[in-house]
């Protein structure tokens, strides 16, 4: 993305959260910059960037529109394990390459009401029938509702009650049972159109369906390539709002003087520069673990066992920091920091939304935990 697109983004951003409106533009100009099909690799009509480079771009992404970054980390997380196993050599994506490359919005269908387990289980019906599944459920939180042109979703097999299965596929928009009720009016990433699927007996053949696991066990194959790349993405997406946050706070520390320093700038006061340097502190470690992890990944580095507790980790970490960066850019530039005149407000509720994102601050630590304890 060119420094001229990402002010073009930034100077909608604000527009977009005080109309709740869908990032419809900013969408446009993504794709017709290549961004929506970076990761497929270049002889295959995409731009070959890898997970460091993408996830790079990512934080610049969410230094200038967060809300669009985290809305179009859902899709790009689908097409870079589509290049994975493209470079791989797996025909069975080359309908995902074909349309990624052709400009198609893909987006997620993991939320579900009352399912606090993700990709391990699901509230949603997958019914065999001749040919595929037809799948009933009530799905959440579907970033790009008014755009995707293809919903990766899952919905449970309960075909063999003693051997219910999680199944995994692509529903197409204009399938019969598609429909979206527009929900979404929070309290911020107000721009992704978050708004509610409900799926009435769709039907997904079984060239859409991208994998089958048991009910509690971790996805393999295409499923669980989708994890490498949506955790550090969307950890860097956080970690660039978190960067602004402070940068507006640095700047306007330089800039604003009070009676108390003899109307010397404020960065001048002990605490303030204290406020600095814990903000500082917190970004430079999540932004070196995720950088370490991204590189490790891109580079072939295979963490074993590691794998998924490195992955939650950074995620946790990178929206924590991020969260925290912001608070202090708020101390630092005190009660003004309220006004929604100013841009760290908006900043301040997009970044809330990071510690609900799957895998969660309580999924995490169980998972984690569990891990180290050896009890997994």
């Amino acid at each position: 993305m060119s420094d001229d697109l990402l002010k073009t983004l930034h100077s909608r951003a604000g527009d977009y959260d005080r109309e709740n409106a869908f990032f419809a533009e900013d969408l446009a100009d993504l794709r017709e910059a290549g961004y929506l099909r970076a990761a497929i690799p270049a002889d295959r009509g995409g731009l070959g960037l890898g997970l460091a480079e993408l996830s790079r771009e990512q934080r610049r992404l969410g230094y200038w529109a967060p809300a669009t970054g985290v809305g179009i980390n859902m899709h790009l997380y689908w097409t870079g394990a589509t290049a994975d196993l493209a470079r791989a050599g797996d025909a069975g994506v080359d309908w995902l390459v074909e349309d990624i490359v052709a400009g198609k919005v893909f987006a997620a269908g993991h939320g579900e009401p009352g399912n606090d387990v993700g990709l391990f289980d699901s509230l949603t019906a997958a019914v065999p029938v001749s040919g595929g599944y037809l799948v009933s459920g009530h799905k959440v939180f579907t970033s790009l509702s008014p755009a995707w042109d293809w919903l990766g979703i899952h919905a449970r097999d309960d075909s063999d009650p003693n051997h219910p299965t999680v199944v995994h596929g692509f529903v197409a928009r204009d399938s019969e049972g598609v429909r979206t009720v527009p929900t979404w009016d929070a309290l911020g990433l107000r721009a992704t159109a978050s708004h509610d699927t409900h799926l009435d007996s769709v039907f997904i053949p079984h060239e859409r369906v991208v994998g089958i696991s048991e009910v509690g066990a971790v996805p393999d194959g295409f499923v669980s390539a989708i994890l490498p790349w949506v955790l550090p993405m969307l950890g860097n997406v956080y970690l660039g709002l978190g960067r602004r946050a402070v940068d507006l706070a640095l700047a306007t520390a330089r800039r604003r003087t009070t009676r108390s320093t003899g109307d010397a700038p404020v960065a001048s006061k002990p605490f303030v520069q204290y406020l600095a340097a814990e903000a500082e502190l917190v970004l430079e470690g999540a932004t070196a673990q995720l950088d370490e992890l991204t590189a490790g990944l891109t580079a072939g580095v295979d963490y074993g066992e590691r794998t998924l507790p490195r992955l939650f980790a950074a995620k946790e970490n990178a929206t924590r920091a991020a969260h925290q960066a912001t608070e202090l850019a708020m101390e630092i530039v005190g009660a003004s920091s309220l006004h929604r005149r100013g841009e760290l407000e908006r900043l301040y509720r997009d970044v809330r939304a990071g510690a609900f994102h799957p895998p969660n601050s309580e999924a995490v630590h169980n998972f984690i935990g569990r891990s180290a304890l050896g009890l997994l």
